[in-house]
């Protein structure tokens, strides 16, 4: 696999991977930047709940598990020192629907986290990673037209 990023102006980068897509990175302006994309460090978090999304789905999809929804929020403490690496991060993979059985949005996830997710295995190297599981009952579609 290969990537390259390309300096624009200022502090923003434009990379492109061998997918052929394209993405912008920037900084805080107290760094030198515009604020105008995600920094390098927020990209990390994307791709950790990305690569460990990918895993739930594809599990699910086997189970024959449809969420309505599936939502994954990370929250991540930084060192205060350079390099300023992530330390800690929390998961929390957030399931809404009916007839969603606890137990196998567990496995699914569990796998994704000890199995699958490589990102995860990387990460787990440098910071201590945790998660939680969130369902909640389905979305009710009924509003009160009066």
């Amino acid at each position: 696999m290969k990537a390259e990023a390309r300096w624009v102006d200022g502090m923003t980068f434009v990379a492109r991977g061998a997918s052929n897509h394209y993405v912008v990175m920037d900084s805080r302006q107290e760094f030198g930047g515009t604020e105008g994309a995600s920094s390098p460090m927020e990209m990390v978090l994307f791709g950790l709940i990305g690569c460990s999304g990918f895993d739930v789905v594809s599990i699910l999809k086997k189970m024959r598990i449809r969420p309505e929804t599936f939502v994954i929020t990370a929250e991540a403490e930084r060192s205060g020192e350079h390099p300023k690496v992530f330390t800690k991060i929390h998961l929390k993979y957030i399931f809404t629907g009916s007839d969603l059985k606890v137990d196998n949005l567990e496995r699914a996830v569990q796998l994704s986290q000890e199995k699958y997710c490589s990102v995860a295995a990387m990460l787990k190297k440098a910071a201590e990673l945790t998660y939680e599981i969130v369902v909640n009952p389905p979305e009710d579609d009924e509003r009160d037209d009066a």
